[in-house]
């Protein structure tokens, strides 16, 4: 009898000769012509509209209409209408880019139908609908909007809304209403930036008040410590030159009130001159960093 022997070399070449396809996703086998390429499905689109497309949706939407409440309403319901949850992303990219564009009156119509629906009832919504009625001239809005925020939320509030009403009321004049707001801040135990001591301390020079205009800049120095924002990380750092200059500022002070024979008026005219030009300098540093960083609240 003949005994036939397969040596395993000759099986491993065989195996090797044999290439099977990796990619078994992308073909499919058919019995009589071979693989074929798996074409996408016909219902099937690449396009997503994403929550940047709906705000620009919603903003074009928006500005083609006239100015009456229920005509805006109605748009707006249609619009979150068909939507499972409310488009709350959507609604605040659209309010941010009628920011930009100063459309107060759309932000104002905007923010309250989202308020009466009950979402984003949020500090950055109240901030938005308040900035925006005092852009728009309707101050007694603004006002009667304050008083409810501030007994709501007063121990809670943020200072940035404090600093808001105080340069609304600078920017027309009504120095009693800023006092009113800036004493609300001390009682409370809210510390002002230095934006706003250099507007209270400006209008107390301007009324003539220079015993308060000291004692507001003595007791509110120049800090020694601010924070920035470096690669999107917030970072204690050391002010330069402050300090010394707070020093010197203090020393001279001493040496005034020791000094008899100076004339009161010059030299606290000086010490004014110069508590305002540092005050000033560090106000714009002050609004240019906050320029810079991108907007919460």
């Amino acid at each position: 009898m003949l005994a036939l022997r397969v040596s395993p070399l000759l099986i491993a070449k065989t195996f090797e000769a044999v290439k099977i396809p990796t990619s078994i996703r992308t073909t499919v086998v058919c019995a009589a012509k071979g693989p074929r390429p798996r074409y996408p499905r016909v219902w099937k689109t690449n396009r997503r509209i994403g929550t940047i497309s709906k705000a620009a949706k919603l903003v074009k939407s928006i500005k083609e209409l006239s100015n009456v409440k229920e005509e805006v309403y109605g748009a707006l319901d249609s619009y979150v209408a068909w939507e499972l949850e409310f488009p709350l992303i959507t609604v605040k990219k659209a309010l941010k880019t009628l920011e930009d564009q100063r459309e107060w009156k759309r932000v104002i119509q905007i923010t309250k139908w989202m308020l009466s629906k009950g979402q984003g009832r949020t500090m950055g919504s109240y901030f938005t609908l308040l900035n925006a009625l005092a852009e728009d001239d309707r101050l007694d809005e603004a006002e009667e909007f304050w008083t409810k925020l501030l007994m709501q939320y007063m121990e809670s509030l943020p200072s940035k809304f404090f600093d808001k009403m105080i340069s609304i009321y600078h920017k027309r004049d009504m120095h009693e209403k800023m006092f009113e707001i800036f004493a609300d801040m001390e009682e409370l135990g809210i510390r002002p930036r230095i934006s706003v001591v250099a507007m209270i301390g400006n209008v107390f020079k301007e009324l003539g008040m220079l015993d308060k205009y000291k004692k507001l800049h003595m007791k509110y120095p120049p800090p020694k410590w601010e924070y920035r924002f470096i690669k999107g990380k917030r970072i204690k750092v050391k002010v330069q030159g402050q300090p010394n200059q707070l020093n010197r500022y203090r020393e001279k002070h001493e040496s005034i009130e020791s000094s008899s024979d100076l004339n009161e008026d010059d030299t606290s005219q000086e010490i004014s001159d110069m508590v305002d030009e540092q005050f000033e300098k560090d106000a714009d540093d002050t609004l240019m960093e906050s320029l810079q960083i991108p907007d919460d609240s």
